[in-house]
């Protein structure tokens, strides 16, 4: 059975730094396309960034130049360094999974909360 578990979450000063990580288990991780949503209070889920087999990347306008996604296949992890954070990118972060076959897996989630 396949999880995925973010962690890395906590509590940080406005203009700080956090990593987030997401450990997915199973043996379908290098072949997953890895990709981090949030959302916050109040708001719906929204995309944040994605990076696919092939290692290029996606990110959302409003975290272009300050959040980085990595992937470690030999870990079976995928990485989110944050910098210059923002009031703004409070939520809960989620880490996604999507198979070749188009099957998402999803974790619980992991809360950053950004003080001002």
């Amino acid at each position: 059975q396949v999880q995925v578990v973010e962690s890395g979450g906590g509590l940080v000063q406005s203009g700080g730094s956090l990593r987030l990580s997401c450990a997915a288990s199973g043996s379908i991780f290098s072949t997953s396309t890895m990709a981090w949503y949030r959302q916050a209070p109040g708001k719906e889920r929204e995309f944040v960034a994605r990076i696919e087999i092939s290692s290029n990347t996606y990110y959302a306008d409003s975290v272009k130049g300050r959040f980085t996604i990595s992937r470690d296949n030999a870990k079976n992890t995928v990485y989110l360094q944050m910098n210059s954070l923002k009031p703004e990118d409070t939520a809960v972060y989620y880490c996604n999974m999507r198979s070749v076959w188009a099957m998402d897996y999803w974790g619980k989630g992991t809360l950053v909360t950004v003080s001002s």
